[in-house]
């Protein structure tokens, strides 16, 4: 016995080490030429783009097997985070209630459960519970389950829900019938969203091209029916098209966008039959949105205002020369989204980098702004379905504070929190420090950054540090907290966001200095305020990593191939780094909706510029750090082929020997796994991951 013990140990040992000893796949070399204005590209492994093929699926295993192989002495640790981090969350759990139409709307979650139990209660929160959809049960048997878009018909009596089960976001909406519990035999594939009318029984729900994935038709539909009528046909192909309904309720419109102009039509919600009416035609650069109140249309828009102004008109007029402003445009404030209320009206704005609610009375014009502390934080509005009300529901976080919810009594001021994020095991914030402070970039523009780290932090240079960013289509990326990151503060790493070029943080200006022409300012900036973090003796180039997502990929494979040296390890994840072939295929989803964020590579100048800075086209022979790249097989927006052509030729032409791994998700998409666990798994090998490579 004792021997066999001895045996099946050493066997165990040599199987270790035969994995261990896994080199490095290599893909077989395929070349392509592409040509455009000209010029030829020799694209060598243009081959992996075939996702049915069984040659691909074998490569991506086989580097899924190399990373595991790499990895493997980081198990306990992965597993140690995964509990450390699963921990902290209270697994029996319910969010803030809120009230509409006669009911109190929340989800929770139970323990050992992954997915969320959606609720109502009639009347008050003490009479009988009633589970409106219990995703769990959905999700059974499924390695991903995603449902969104819950909407109830106007009496409560039947419910609609979107929902994907591969993860390519082609979801199909279903029905139930909430007095008796059961699903409805109506099925509707490829929708992107959907509005109910006021008889309880129509609907208008936009769908999307299943090659294309772009939302480009909104059709009309009656329950039990089983025809589809379409309505809507956006012929342009560089537009979406999404269909919702008025706070007020009054209203269905059909929204029509892109990136730099915006178009809607409407008819009322009590006449399904009816044709819908231009609010008033698209036009070049002109971006805004609509809402309803009382005898008036409210009109968040750039025209003459690059920072956005709100206008009103008639319900009976929508004609620009029936405008009338209402909240002027300020250079030095970008004016985001807008709260109506009978009696008040609420601003969300954006000035120095943060986000400010502006309260302003509609009876004398009163105004007041409410008031935080912290130097940087994220601030947003929650759910205000009711009109006639002084209470303001906002929700407050930052990188020290949970997540936080608040109602405000806008006319006394008072702030009442309802609930906070709940830290299992214990969290003191006073434990950690958060700064707000400045890079000079290379043109002398100053970078915010927002950082957080735990008090003992000693700026000698000899801290992991990771500084994260995104910085396109005007996303911001504020300051929020996360209870898995303390698993890194507490291990002494630092953390900071790089409010780079190509957000919004700072306004309009800000992002379109940081797109199309001057998209390289987003990946100069980052690097800026890198070198800044290791000057300031924050971290050094030994311990600083770095992370971004999707847009945010395609910055770290910018940077990695302008300044690799200041780096020890980078985590580019779903990364867009083929920028010039996918931005030339317009087959592909998402494609010819993005020419005005990076140009139209049938167009010679874009072509060129774009091709100055493509990751993929832009990997030479110099060394890199440590590399991890994750992807998803059946990501519907960074397809999966761009990540593995990367790491395909990076393999071929690095001089270095740090490491280049590539995770593939083989049964999700662009947002990895579901599940409020499951994916704690993902955030722990990408902890295990730095952590291994900074020596910690």
């Amino acid at each position: 016995m004792y021997k066999t013990i001895i045996s099946l140990s050493f066997a165990f040992i040599l199987m270790n080490e035969a994995i261990a000893q896994i080199s490095p796949p290599k893909a077989k070399i395929v070349p392509k030429k592409l040509t455009k204005h000209k010029h030829t590209r020799l694209d060598n492994y243009f081959w992996l783009n075939k996702r049915e093929d069984p040659e691909v699926i074998s490569y991506l295993n086989e580097e899924n097997a190399y990373t595991e192989s790499v990895m493997k002495s980081t198990e306990e640790l992965q597993n140690t985070l995964f509990e450390e981090m699963k921990a902290r969350m209270k697994e029996t759990d319910m969010s803030v209630p809120y009230f509409y139409d006669g009911y109190h709307f929340y989800s929770r979650y139970e323990a050992g459960q992954e997915y969320p139990i959606h609720c109502r209660k009639k009347g008050t929160m003490q009479d009988k519970e009633e589970i409106i959809l219990d995703v769990n049960i959905l999700a059974k048997g499924k390695d991903y389950c995603s449902v969104a878009g819950l909407n109830s018909s106007d009496n409560h009596e039947i419910l609609a829900y979107m929902m994907d089960t591969v993860g390519r976001r082609q979801y199909t909406l279903h029905f139930k019938n909430l007095k008796t519990g059961k699903a409805m035999k109506d099925k509707i594939h490829h929708v992107t969203g959907m509005a109910w009318c006021t008889d309880n029984k129509t609907l208008f729900f936009s769908r999307q091209d299943t090659e294309t994935l772009r939302s480009y038709q909104v059709y009309r539909y009656v329950l039990g029916s089983g025809t589809e009528e379409l309505i809507y046909e956006e012929k342009d192909d560089t537009f979406d098209v999404s269909v919702y309904r008025t706070k007020s309720e009054k209203y269905i419109f059909i929204h029509s966008s892109t990136t730099l102009a915006d178009e809607y039509r409407y008819v009322e919600a009590n006449n399904p039959a009816g044709k819908f009416k231009m609010f008033l035609k698209r036009e070049r650069n002109h971006e805004y949105g609509v809402d309803h109140f009382e005898d008036n249309f409210y009109i968040l828009t750039n025209w003459e205002a690059k920072n956005f102004r709100l206008m009103s008109c008639p319900t009976t007029d929508t004609k620009k020369t029936a405008w009338k402003e209402v909240i002027a445009h300020r250079p030095e404030v970008f004016l985001e989204d807008i709260e109506i209320f009978k009696k008040h009206l609420v601003l969300e704005e954006r000035k120095g980098g943060l986000t400010q609610l502006r309260i302003i009375q509609w009876a004398d014009k009163k105004e007041h702004y409410i008031q935080f502390d912290e130097p940087t934080y994220t601030l947003y509005a929650g759910t205000n379905l009711n009109f006639d009300t002084d209470i303001f529901r906002f929700g407050y976080t930052s990188l020290t504070t949970p997540s936080s919810s608040f109602d405000y009594d806008m006319n006394t001021r008072e702030k009442t929190l309802l609930k906070q994020q709940e830290v299992i095991g214990g969290y003191n914030p006073q434990d950690y420090v958060s700064e707000f402070i400045t890079a000079t970039a290379q043109d002398g523009t100053k970078i915010p950054i927002s950082l957080v780290y735990k008090k003992g932090f000693k700026k000698n240079g000899k801290n992991p540090f990771l500084l994260y960013a995104y910085g396109s289509y005007g996303i911001s990326i504020d300051a929020t907290f996360s209870s898995t990151r303390l698993s890194l503060l507490d291990r002494g790493f630092g953390f900071a966001i790089a409010h780079i070029r190509g957000g919004q943080e700072l306004g309009r200006d800000w992002y379109e200095n940081g797109k199309m022409f001057k998209k390289k300012n987003s990946f100069t900036d980052f690097i800026d305020c890198a070198e800044f973090l290791i000057k300031e003796k924050y971290t050094s180039p030994e311990y600083l990593c770095a992370e971004g997502g999707s847009a945010g990929g395609l910055l770290m494979g910018a940077v990695l191939n302008m300044k690799p040296s200041i780096f020890k390890g980078v985590i580019s994840a779903v990364p867009f780094v083929d920028v010039v072939t996918t931005m030339l295929d317009d087959t592909i989803p998402l494609t010819t909706g993005e020419y005005d964020e990076w140009g139209n590579p049938n167009k010679k100048e874009s072509y060129e510029y774009m091709l100055s800075y493509s990751p993929y086209d832009q990997v030479s022979a110099q060394a890199y750090p440590n590399i991890l790249v994750t992807t998803g097989l059946h990501d519907s927006q960074v397809q999966y082929w761009e990540p593995a052509k990367w790491v395909a030729k990076l393999r071929t032409l690095k001089t270095d020997q740090n490491l280049l791994l590539m995770k593939t998700d083989m049964s999700a998409g662009h947002s990895g796994k579901t599940g409020r666990f499951e994916y704690l798994k993902d955030i722990a090998f990408e902890f295990a991951f730095m952590l291994k490579v900074v020596g910690k």
